[in-house]
């Protein structure tokens, strides 16, 4: 596909100039002697770049640019400027124009330009097609009453500076409540730096939310900012906060209270602006009282607290969600899929014990596995059968109506007698491990390869 570009000029040589330049090089060319004229010629053709002449009759090239880039923010325009109002052309660059250069026309500069405009051009369409699916990815969707519920409060505490606590289960959606409050923010335009407190070794955790020095410590190799000072003038997020150690804690308490941090192995203090969110599946007020998560951290970040609810307690929004995850899952295979009714019935009203993270799971599974439609036939069967009574929940011999392999009942087995094993045990990993006959460190790498995550 070729690319076009539009001259506007009202001098006929430097239109003709222009033309021969750029037709050279394998561009398609339209041309314009009025501001008018031009505007009108984009609106119809759509061209990938504008040479625009700053001085026209009537309307000026400048206020011709400004009405484009409302139009059609990113629309790369180089300004064309006499040698008297550089000026002017400077001040165009300044009001959105990607550069500009001087009559007379100098061949190998008018092609510089024109070449790195058009790569910028494509750089920022990109840009905001990543932005675009971005914002997608992280929509967050239903219509039931504690949907609604839970808009009204984003929309009331995004603007303001409050910090917000989000509680919830695992795979109910606390990060995209974190986005959103960050997208209809005032901060907006700056970073939202996610950070997960749970994935982050305790012995790592400062240095990566502080930033460290060369030197500071082994593996220091370079100076790096941490996530306050990356997130400064926008918003950090820190998910499963529950998990922090209670030295992290009390510098983040620092940190919320002076708006300051200093970086490991410094004593440089450095002023940040950030506003923190925060989230968590634990009962923080149970967490202060065992006396794992400080208390003046808690009141500090629980100023706004919001809940991220369950997905049984928006069954109504099942449907929504499915359809949904069919069209973003349709981007990458090719073609959405249709779902009959009964299928999405049997949907909704099965159990979702991992909430929308595994109803997502499951839908990508059908779409997968199914063939041009999603039936009821599709769904998958009943996750656990009960071995005998009393006894731990051994895994079905079925995965979506066919039998499991031996290594597949083997790898579901060992997950249900490692979930039966912290659930008798109440989730203690040292008593846990001991009985599974397990170093700790081996039982967490296998709580991590099965997705096995304590419960609320």
């Amino acid at each position: 596909m070729s690319t076009t570009i539009l001259v506007v000029d009202d001098e006929k040589n430097i239109r003709r100039s222009l033309r021969m330049v750029l037709d050279g090089e394998g561009f398609d060319v339209l041309t314009a002697e009025s501001a008018e004229e031009g505007l009108e010629v984009a609106r119809e053709e759509l061209p990938d770049l504008v040479l625009m002449d700053i001085r026209l009759p009537q309307m000026s090239g400048i206020e011709a640019m400004e009405v484009l880039l409302k139009e059609r923010p990113g629309l790369p325009i180089i300004v064309i400027s006499g040698h008297a109002s550089v000026s002017e052309a400077v001040a165009a660059v300044q009001k959105g124009a990607v550069d500009f250069f001087e009559k007379p026309l100098d061949r190998e500069r008018v092609l510089i330009s024109v070449r790195n405009a058009l790569k910028r051009g494509a750089l920022e369409q990109e840009l905001a097609h990543l932005r675009e699916e971005s914002d997608r990815r992280y929509e967050m969707i239903g219509d039931s009453p504690v949907m609604k519920d839970l808009f009204s409060k984003i929309e009331k505490v995004a603007p303001t500076s409050g910090r917000v606590l989000i509680t919830g289960e695992s795979g109910t959606g606390k990060e995209l409540i974190a986005r959103a409050i960050h997208k209809l923010s005032l901060r907006n335009q700056k970073p939202f730096i996610k950070v997960n407190c749970a994935a982050i070794p305790a012995e790592l955790i400062e240095s990566e939310l502080f930033g460290h020095e060369r030197g500071s410590f082994t593996g220091a190799h370079a100076q790096r900012k941490g996530f306050f000072e990356q997130a400064d003038g926008g918003t950090l997020f820190l998910d499963e906060i529950g998990d922090m150690s209670l030295s992290a804690q009390a510098k983040v308490l620092r940190a919320l209270q002076n708006g300051e941090v200093s970086r490991v192995g410094s004593g440089k203090v450095i002023s940040v602006d950030v506003r923190v969110l925060a989230a968590t599946n634990k009962d923080l007020e149970q967490e202060v009282q065992n006396g794992t998560f400080r208390e003046d951290l808690f009141f500090r970040l629980n100023v706004v607290p919001i809940q991220s609810p369950r997905l049984e307690a928006r069954r109504e929004d099942i449907p929504q969600l499915v359809r949904s995850f069919l069209e973003e899952i349709g981007r990458d295979f090719g073609g959405t899929k249709a779902i009959d009714a009964d299928a999405l019935d049997g949907l909704t009203r099965r159990a979702w014990p991992g909430n929308v993270r595994e109803l997502r799971n499951v839908v990508e599974r059908m779409n997968i596995l199914s063939g041009p439609r999603i039936t009821l036939s599709d769904l998958p069967d009943a996750p656990t059968q009960k071995a005998h009574p009393g006894g731990p929940d051994l895994p079905a011999t079925l995965i979506d109506g066919r039998p499991m392999t031996l290594r597949e009942y083997r790898e579901s087995a060992e997950r249900a007698y490692i979930l039966a094993s912290l659930e008798e045990h109440g989730w203690v990993i040292a008593r846990a491990a001991e009985k599974l006959g397990l170093e700790r460190t081996n039982l967490h790498k296998k709580l991590k390869s099965h997705g096995i995550e304590r419960p609320e």
